[in-house]
């Protein structure tokens, strides 16, 4: 027996899994999506397509569903171990948090799943490890082994990470559940300029990344929202032409291209034209290596050049909210909200 099999860190989060978002009209959606990112529409099942990136070599990171809300429907994590499914659905039955198991195939592609409502934020997570990773056809198979297939499109690469929303009288409970019970690793923040004892944003990430997930104050004292998803481009000219590209095809851009000074990676935030969900087409930023490394706090007076190093602000005022997430209703029932 290796030293390394004679050690159990216990259930660990390996990555952002996906995403599963609701869009009142999923044929925009899918060009918005498919046609200009250049995302692969893997399978379609009736009123559910599944999607992913061209270097994403799983089934799909994105599931579109045709519903009568834009809402979003779930956000699953892949898992290291496909035993550490079960490990964490034990811990949160330990911590009594109410959990449904989600079989194998709901979605198309994956895996056997636990759902549960995260705690102090009602976003609903699906922690998962298996997935299939089917080949793309072969008129746009790329020759590289490491995409899926040529890119195309603007082309997004990859889910780089969620940036959800919570109350401020609940952020603190949502913020270090993640950390305590899911693993993830505090790599920047900010408290509330008005209450220095609440997180006002937390910059989270399992992987080197400097965020998979990010948890924000919601100013309008809202719970469960998302802020936006996020897809990944290869680098800086890609979010210059992606906002030349959207611009003459009348896709909204919210803000930017700019960079921000927390992660150093370039933004540029636009809107589902099926959905109206915010997606941030993001490149660059540093990578975390340092085993030791240390939280870094960002102090109010600073926290304008956290957001925005460069370009066009970001809008951080009350009014400003992301879009509801849904998960409630569906936590009863093995199948996605509105499904």
């Amino acid at each position: 027996m290796s030293l390394q099999d004679q050690y159990n860190p216990g259930p660990q989060i390996a990555q952002c899994g996906g995403i599963n978002l609701g869009t009142t009209d999923i044929e925009k959606s899918l060009w918005f999506f498919r046609d200009v990112l250049g995302m692969e529409e893997v399978e379609r099942d009736g009123d559910v397509a599944y999607l992913r990136a061209y270097q994403e070599l799983g089934h799909h990171s994105l599931v579109l569903t045709s519903q009568e809300e834009n809402v979003v429907n779930s956000y699953s994590f892949r898992v290291k171990r496909a035993q550490d499914v079960e490990l964490f659905a034990e811990e949160l039955a330990r911590q009594e948090i109410e959990t449904v198991e989600v079989p194998a195939a709901t979605e198309k592609g994956r895996g056997t799943a636990v759902r549960f409502l995260l705690p102090g934020g009602m976003h609903p997570f699906e922690l998962y490890y298996d997935i299939d990773k089917p080949l793309a056809p072969e008129a746009i198979r790329s020759k590289l082994p490491s995409n899926s297939s040529r890119r195309r499109g603007l082309g997004v690469r990859r889910l780089d990470h969620f940036n959800i929303q919570t109350e401020p009288g609940t952020i603190n409970e949502a913020e270090s559940w993640v950390r305590e019970t899911l693993g993830f690793k505090r790599r920047e923040y900010a408290m509330l300029p008005e209450n220095p004892t609440t997180v006002m944003a937390s910059w989270m990430s399992v992987t080197p990344q400097v965020h998979d997930l990010a948890i924000v104050a919601n100013r309008d004292e809202l719970n469960g929202r998302l802020h936006h998803l996020a897809y990944n481009l290869e680098n800086y000219a890609d979010s210059l032409t992606a906002a030349d590209v959207l611009q003459d095809l009348d896709v909204k851009i919210g803000v930017g291209p700019g960079k921000h000074g927390i992660g150093q990676a370039m933004y540029l935030y636009v809107f589902d034209p099926g959905s109206g969900h915010r997606v941030e087409l993001y490149a660059g930023g540093y990578l975390v290596l340092d085993p030791d490394w240390e939280a870094l706090k960002w102090e109010p007076v600073d926290f304008p050049e956290g957001m925005t190093w460069y370009g066009d602000p970001i809008d951080l005022k009350p009014g400003s909210n992301g879009r509801v997430t849904t998960g409630g209703a569906g936590l009863h029932r093995p199948t996605r909200v509105g499904a």
